[in-house]
């Protein structure tokens, strides 16, 4: 992601603000323990009348979502709006004691993940806005990493429940989420319209060298952050297997990712950039950086 200074004032557009009803319509399904008069565990258990209830709010945000937008905004509306019925979905189970209560914590930080990617584009950059922004198909490997990781904790819940009970283990994991989450966003912010979820191969007037907030601690905040959330997500599921192999699976990648990007902002800005990569760290460890023969 390149780092450039932000331009022009940060308002929502009709995108970003049909996103955000979208996902606050679909996390309502939070709310229907009240409708009902009962507790959260009625929705989280598997009986009829908790089926039933959930079945009915699908239906009904969707015929919404149907009535309220043309098709272009549909599109974007049924996806964060998704995202805001697996962020409601993620607080009744949090708010159980089953044991799916520490699960409910991930559905709530991969949802909230991934529609905040969408809005802050949306903020920063409405130019580069896609249904891509969501990041939800970001890759076969993503994709198979979080299935992955959803099986893992099935397994495991089943053959070592007390596993799955680790409540500390899984607070650290939260709060690695919390903060990577943060750090990317707070350097997608930092960077503002500039910032691409795409590497940039070609500069534009507009482009300039951010080295303050974020970026004068870390020289790639953001993936930063997204290393340690991607790892927290596993940590907080107490999911043994997938903590290890997404720590190897991110860090390979984000060396590869640190090292192309670097090789761009040396050809955009020269020495300013190598003077910058020789006072503040990339942030990730043990990655340096490309190499550069002086």
């Amino acid at each position: 992601m390149m780092a450039a200074a932000a331009a022009g004032p940060r308002r929502l557009g009709r995108e970003a603000r049909a996103s955000l009803a979208a996902f606050l319509l679909g996390a309502s399904v939070a709310a229907l323990p009240l409708a009902l008069g009962s507790s959260p565990a009625t929705l989280a258990a598997p009986g009829l009348r908790g089926r039933l209830a959930l079945a009915l709010h699908v239906a009904g945000v969707n015929a919404a979502l149907l009535l309220l937008y043309p098709r272009p905004l549909y599109k974007i509306a049924v996806r964060a709006c998704f995202l805001g019925f697996a962020f409601g979905c993620g607080l009744l189970l949090s708010a159980g004691r089953s044991a799916w209560r520490h699960f409910g914590w991930y559905m709530c930080s991969l949802s909230l993940f991934h529609y905040s990617e969408y809005l802050v584009t949306a903020i920063n950059n409405p130019r580069s806005l896609s249904l891509d922004s969501f990041l939800l198909n970001h890759s076969f490997e993503y994709n198979l990493a979080a299935l992955s990781s959803w099986v893992e904790f099935t397994l495991e819940k089943l053959l070592f429940p007390e596993l799955k009970q680790i409540t500390w283990l899984s607070t650290v994991g939260l709060l690695m989420v919390v903060f990577g989450d943060c750090l990317r966003k707070a350097a997608m912010l930092t960077a503002g319209s500039n910032f691409n979820h795409i590497v940039q191969n070609e500069k534009s007037d507009t482009h300039t060298l951010v080295t303050s907030g974020v970026y004068g601690w870390f020289r790639h905040p953001s993936y930063v952050g997204w290393f340690y959330w991607s790892i927290g997500t596993q940590v907080l599921l107490c999911n043994p297997i997938c903590m290890v192999g997404y720590a190897l699976v991110s860090w390979r990648f984000f060396r590869e990712r640190v090292e192309e990007e670097e090789i761009t902002l040396i050809h955009f800005f020269g020495e300013e950039y190598l003077e910058y990569k020789r006072k503040v760290p990339s942030g990730l460890p043990f990655i340096k950086g490309v190499k550069v023969e002086l």
